[in-house]
């Protein structure tokens, strides 16, 4: 049973990772917006409401799918600085990445849904930005996740007097029920949204979001974010902003069970989905009761192998040559599972198959991973059939926050390693391997239904609970959403200092202890989860449903993640 009803509607639906946000995809969808405009705005609503772990300068990964079909990934990951020096971690960090400012790759996402809008919407980015301007301005009710996430990173909060002053006003991490004010994020999205009303009125929607666009990557915004990270010692430079727009890259597709599941290209983890789903189904787990021993068992094992080959293997695809056809071949599938014992759990990560692989680091010596609480999710479709899947990212608090705007220049630069020759290693103009990856699925009896969560290195693998739950043991979006899962962290971490944890498997407390005690009869290093924790991801998800025509929402109640639907 969940804790929640299912949401449908007739009409239209959204489900995002906080409530305000879909409440603002919500109220342009009755607008007369499309999926495109309601999940950009509500995209821009998570950057305000969700600052610790959305950032308005970040990353942004869209995946589009139009009513008459056509798939479209924006990428959304902005590249590295091209006057950057490709040894500079080796040489003076000692092959660590610090944080501040070196970390700092071009701000993606404001180009990625003005993008989308440009390519897909109705609206200009004045009206689609209201929603995300009135939350920054008059502010919102700081919930429990947000106060405990700053004051988990109070120090590094206070690093920076530009962070302070925003997240511990007094001195001191806003209590939950606080009221939360940014003024200064208000006035930059103010900004370019009158530069986007003055050249709409004259030239139309389209000359409207290039001067929204301008604003950000060439004009006054620009040259202060480029300023102010000179200012500190980073690298980039306004050509790398004037010059920046997110990539239009291929999308990957693999057909289960008659269904049709899409992820982003490589560029990001979201084809070690693709593998772990294919690989349980050639591993056969049809009779095996939902999260049983060997049920998890199989999954944890299947999940090693699809990281492992994104660990050896997953890169800028401008860069490198990265062999998806034949990791999600037969038989590079068929090769793995038959390494896969279904008595024992494999130690560590699994050894590279294609290539030679990466050398791992040493098992990391902290109890517990160092948790990067990043990222959001926003799912739409709309009366016309038209689907938005985006996964906008970037924290506040490993970086400084830019004095007169209130972002931070994206520091994803945290996810590529500070090693050039790793295939997801340092180097101007390359882009770090993203964990953000939307999902589109479109079922075999035609609906589409986009899919995401946060949760770093857990988003594909709470994904790949959910869709196994809803496709083959037949629950609800919301139940699906809401029944237990597992996460393993048997591989080496996206985010610096990468950590690696052999063997380790975290488990819901709702899983019951027996089998709990079975899986770590089987080697599994085991560690108890609450019954219900924000760790294990928070997967929202729309559906429509050719049958009865109804739109369906689940959302996620590990967060204060919502659906709405009409």
């Amino acid at each position: 049973m969940a804790t929640r009803p299912l949401i449908a509607g007739a009409r239209h639906a959204v489900s995002a990772g906080h409530y305000l946000a879909a409440s603002a995809g919500f109220a342009i969808l009755e607008a007369g917006g499309n999926a495109i405009d309601a999940g950009v705005a509500a995209g821009l609503v998570l950057g305000v409401v969700q600052p610790d772990i959305v950032n308005i300068g970040g990353v942004a990964p869209i995946l589009i799918r139009r009513a008459d079909g056509t798939m479209e990934s924006i990428a959304g990951l902005g590249h590295w600085p091209r006057a950057l020096p490709a040894d500079l971690f080796m040489r003076e960090h000692g092959g660590r990445m610090p944080q501040g400012v070196l970390r700092t790759v071009v701000p993606a996402a404001p180009d990625a849904w003005i993008t989308a809008l440009e390519r897909h919407g109705r609206l200009g980015f004045a009206q689609v930005a209201e929603p995300a301007i009135r939350c920054a301005e008059e502010g919102f009710r700081v919930y429990k996740l947000l106060a405990d996430s700053i004051a988990e990173h109070v120090k590094d909060y206070a690093s920076w007097p530009s962070n302070a002053a925003i997240f511990l006003p007094g001195g001191a991490p806003p209590p939950e029920g606080a009221l939360f004010r940014q003024t200064e994020l208000a006035a930059m999205l103010r900004h370019m949204a009158e530069e986007d009303r003055r050249a709409a009125a004259r030239n139309g929607r389209l000359a409207g979001l290039a001067a929204a666009h301008h604003a950000f990557y060439r004009g006054d915004i620009a040259q202060t974010i480029v300023r102010f990270i000179r200012s500190e010692g980073g690298y980039l430079s306004e050509e790398d902003m004037a010059g920046f727009h997110s990539r239009l890259e291929p999308v990957v597709t693999r057909g289960w069970r008659g269904h049709q599941v899409t992820t982003c290209g490589p560029w990001c983890q979201g084809p070690a989905l693709l593998e772990a789903l294919l690989l349980m189904e050639r591993a056969g787990f049809h009779g095996m009761a939902h999260n049983s021993p060997d049920y998890l068992h199989l999954m944890a094992e299947c999940l090693k192998v699809a990281m492992a080959d994104r660990e050896y293997h997953f890169a800028d695809p401008a860069f490198a040559e990265v062999p998806i056809e034949a990791l999600l071949g037969e038989a590079h599938l068929a090769t793995r599972l038959a390494a896969i014992d279904p008595a024992r759990a494999h130690p560590g990560m699994p050894e590279p198959l294609l290539g030679q692989g990466t050398e791992l680091p040493p098992p990391s010596k902290r109890p517990i991973p160092a948790i990067e609480p990043d990222t959001s999710y926003v799912a739409v479709v709309d009366a016309e059939g038209n689907a938005f899947s985006a996964t906008p990212s970037d924290g506040t608090y490993n970086g400084p926050v830019i004095p007169g705007l209130g972002i931070i220049a994206s520091g994803r630069g945290t996810q590529s390693r500070p090693d050039p020759a790793h295939p997801c290693g340092v180097g101007p103009g390359r882009r770090p391997r993203l964990t953000p990856n939307p999902v589109m699925v479109v079922t075999r009896d035609g609906g589409v239904m986009p899919l995401g969560t946060p949760g770093g290195d857990v988003q594909i693998q709470a994904m790949l609970q959910v869709l196994l739950n809803h496709l083959h043991f037949g629950m609800d979006l919301q139940e699906a959403i809401e029944a237990p899962r597992v996460a393993s962290y048997s591989f080496p971490s996206s985010f610096a200092p990468y950590d690696y944890f052999p063997g380790r498997l975290a488990v819901e407390g709702r899983i019951d202890t027996a089998t709990r005690d079975a899986l770590r009869a089987r080697g599994h290093d085991v560690k108890d989860w609450p019954d219900w924790t924000w760790l294990a991801g928070s997967v929202e998800a729309v559906c429509s449903d050719p049958a009865t025509g109804l739109r369906l929402a689940g959302a996620d109640p590990r967060r204060p993640a919502y659906a709405i639907a009409l």
